[in-house]
């Protein structure tokens, strides 16, 4: 729903990649597959494109499903023109096979969606966040008044990041006006502008201890699966939120489910799971030191104006505009 002079969601600003002229795909045709979308196929005719089937003439193919993973590989096989794909999430680890099998290629190029969807996310994020500290969750599973007096202000705590891309930075933002104390952690520790400490993933174990509240918003590669793992859970001291809005298998399900029934954790927000769906009757569900919202921190209501944004974006790239925006690196996994 949107109403006159609404803000809507803007993609956070996305590095563009200048190319080495092997990585570089020729201009040419643009599809959209695995089905049509008007709000796509605007956005490719806005930004000057010229769209066609899929077929011998495509150069860049824009893939609209995150579950036919097997329909982008049968396509990329049956036409090898292709040299450009754009896929349509934030997170590739569901194409981890088709990227892994053309890591050693130069083309097709990929991009993802990944700095468009940030401010939905971390809105999310800092909803989960807010009312874990507030136990809105305890309140909302109550049938009578709760005479217990329970909450944590967030003002001037402790927030650890696990990861610097866009989800991340949004997210500092929004979290200028609680004056908290912010620490990044990434691959390197390459400073984040805005932060008071930006470290290495090795110095994890080292911030877990002080951290009030942590937010996962790492990609998921095999280097971060089962990243928060029962040892560094119980890193936590035991007034510590936990929010992922990353994907489900950065974090040991089992070990979590444990670390909240010791309550050794304040609060646990998931948008994420690992299985996911998270079964029904799972431990997490009805929890009231437990949030699980269905991974819909980004709907397509909010992602579809920024997705058209970040093809209209590449589309022009791939006719020689520019560079292109959200450029995945098949070695790394992101």
């Amino acid at each position: 729903m949107t109403t006159g002079g609404a803000r809507g969601h803007r993609a956070a600003a996305a590095e563009a990649a200048d190319l080495p002229a092997d990585r570089r795909p020729r201009p040419g045709a643009v599809s959209i597959g695995p089905r049509g979308s008007s709000v796509f196929e605007d956005a490719v005719h806005e930004a000057g494109g010229e769209l066609v089937p899929l077929g011998p003439d495509t150069r860049g193919l824009i893939w609209l499903s995150y579950r036919d993973v097997a329909g982008l590989e049968a396509a990329l096989a049956e036409h090898p023109g292709i040299e450009w794909v754009q896929l349509p999430w934030a997170g590739v680890d569901a194409f981890s096979g088709v990227l892994e099998a053309h890591r050693d290629r130069a083309l097709p190029l990929w991009t993802s969606a990944k700095g468009a969807y940030a401010e939905p996310v971390a809105e999310h994020a800092l909803v989960l966040l807010l009312s874990l500290l507030r136990v809105v969750p305890s309140r909302v599973l109550a049938s009578t008044w709760q005479t217990e007096q329970r909450g944590i202000s967030l003002y001037g705590r402790h927030v650890v990041i696990v990861g610097a891309g866009g989800i991340a930075r949004e997210l500092v933002r929004l979290l200028a006006p609680f004056e908290v104390r912010v620490t990044i952690v990434r691959r390197t520790a390459d400073p984040v502008e805005g932060v008071e400490r930006t470290v290495s993933v090795d110095l994890l174990d080292e911030v877990l201890p002080t951290a009030d509240v942590v937010v996962v918003a790492a990609a998921a590669t095999p280097g971060t699966a089962r990243l928060f793992d029962a040892r560094r859970l119980a890193l936590l001291p035991s007034r510590a939120v936990f929010v992922n809005v990353a994907r489900g298998s950065l974090v040991d399900t089992d070990a979590l489910v444990a670390a909240v029934r010791a309550d050794r954790l304040w609060g646990v927000g998931l948008d994420v799971t690992d299985p996911e769906p998270l079964p029904d009757g799972h431990p997490l569900w009805r929890d009231p030191r437990v949030v699980v919202t269905p991974h819909q921190a980004d709907t397509p209501e909010m992602t579809a104006p920024l997705l058209a944004g970040r093809i209209r974006h590449n589309v022009r790239a791939l006719a020689g505009e520019g560079h292109f925006v959200g450029v995945v690196d098949p070695v790394v996994g992101y």
